[in-house]
Formats: C-alpha cells, structure tokens, sequence
C-alpha cells in the first residue's frame, strides 16, 4: 500500500464539475480553426455563409459563457485508471454523476436524459446517468476524457459486420452510405470517427475513441493514415456540405481506430460528431 499513489475523489470532481462547465460553450479550437480554413476556401456562397455563422455562434458562446448548441448533450466518460493509484474519499462513479449533476443545474444547461428508454420516458431532470468507461492501466496516473456528445449526430451513427472479403472497398461503401443517409441530420460539417476490428461491442468503443484523437492527426500506420485522407475526400465530394444545404465541407476529419479481430469476423462501426465537436482531456 505504500507504494500506491493517493488521489481525492473531491479534488476530482471539483475538476471534472470546473471542465463540463467550460465545455459546453466552447468547442475544439482546431475544429474552429478548420471551420476558418474550409469557409476560405468553399465555393458555395450558401457554404460560406453558413461556416461564417458557425464561428460567429462559437464566439458568442465563448464571450458570453452560452451553450454553442442546445443539445448540451450526453456526457460521455473514458476513464484510464492507474493500477497504483488508491482513491480516497468515496465513490469514482458517484462522484462523475455529481458533477455532471451539479454542472448542468448551476449552468442551466438541458437535461436530456431520460429514465427509461421504452416505457417510463421521464427526464430525469439532471442529464444523469453519464456513460462511464473505466480502463485500467499500468502506473500512477489518472485519465479522463470528455465528450458531450449531441443526439443528432449520435442517431445518425452505425455498425455492421461485414465479410473479410469485403476488404477497403466494402468499408468505404458503408462509410459513405452511412453519411449519405444521415445528410444534414448530424449538423455537418461533421467528425468521422471510425472504429475497424474487435468485435460488435469493443468495434463501437474504437469509432467513439476515435472521435478524442487531436483533430486531423493521422493514424501511426501509414496504410491507414493514407485510408482516413482518401474517405475525407470521398465524403466531402457527396456535395452534401454544411447543414446538409450543398457545398464541399461535408466532413473535417476522417479518423480511424483499429484493433485485432476473429478471422471470421470484420466488424466496421461509424460515429459521427456534428461541428459543436466538445471534447477535453483531464490528467491527474
């Protein structure tokens, strides 16, 4: 016991409850960016009206300290555990809740989350339960990642288990069959997030993971990296652009996560993110 790591589970959520507060009124600063770049260079006038009104909202959000979205969303937590940290103080996944309570009454933020999917759809009125994914990992550190994630870009993902045979030609198939169908449903311009191996549930997690990668870093093995620029371009050539009205920035990023898979088995699963990309990383 002595060689273990002692981390306050007050002290964490005091952090977790300071970064959702900030969160839902910024996005990511290199989705912003990218934004800039892609209403510089659109050819749709509607386009680049559109991109330009986009950065106008992030800029009111972010001096006025309002919501960029109304969706504030579903939180999502993956959570990296150190094998050498012991937690004091109570509960990890009582306390995320309570900062994701305690966050969404004081900002007044929208509750969506409901008690019961089917039969008792009552809100519960403080956008609780969060999504919790806890890995844990060699050392001492502790990991948390962020994600608001928005139901509209959130209904238009999917998954499906393809043939080995199917190969690069049948990822790319479900790829832009599932962005065609979504159109302007998940806000675009959008986030790719792919996940590729696995099995049905982990396949989901990649694409999700996927979503947290640094906006336009491509995958550490080439094959892939070249893979992500070649489906960003096929998408983005669907004409569909921003909101789904036309113009050429249907997606700013395509990113891959992959893991082994049964030789049987090629499991392919697509998550999409709409432009209020809210996502943030905490270390301990």
């Amino acid at each position: 016991m002595n060689n273990m790591s002692e981390m306050f589970i007050p002290d964490i959520k005091a952090k977790v409850k300071s970064a959702l507060a900030e969160l839902g009124t910024r996005v990511d600063p290199k989705v912003e960016q990218a934004i800039r770049q892609a209403a510089e260079t659109e050819t749709s006038e509607l386009a680049k009206d559109i991109l330009n009104t986009l950065l106008e909202n992030y800029k009111i959000g972010r001096e006025e300290c309002l919501p960029v979205c109304q969706d504030t969303g579903t939180v999502v937590f993956f959570v990296e555990l150190g094998e050498e940290i012991c937690l004091q103080g109570g509960s990890l996944t009582e306390a995320l809740n309570e900062a994701v309570q305690e966050a969404w009454q004081e900002n007044y933020y929208r509750a969506s989350i409901l008690k019961d999917p089917l039969f008792d759809r009552v809100n519960t009125k403080d956008n609780t339960p969060a999504i919790i994914h806890t890995e844990l990992v060699k050392g001492d550190k502790l990991t948390i990642r962020i994600a608001l994630k928005g139901g509209g870009a959130e209904n238009m993902s999917a998954l499906k288990m393809l043939k080995p045979a199917d190969g690069v030609e049948g990822i790319k198939a479900f790829v832009l069959d599932t962005i065609i169908k979504a159109g302007g449903n998940p806000c675009p311009p959008i986030i790719v997030g792919i996940g590729v191996g696995g099995n049905f549930e982990t396949c989901a997690l990649l694409a999700k993971k996927a979503l947290f990668r640094e906006l336009g870093s491509p995958h550490p093995v080439k094959e892939w990296a070249n893979f992500e620029v070649e489906l960003l371009t096929a998408i983005n050539e669907t004409g569909i652009g921003p909101q789904g009205l036309g113009g050429k920035t249907t997606a700013l990023a395509v990113q891959i996560e992959t893991a082994p898979c049964h030789l049987a088995s090629f499991p392919v699963a697509v998550n999409l993110n709409c432009h209020a990309h809210r996502h943030t990383v905490i270390e301990f």
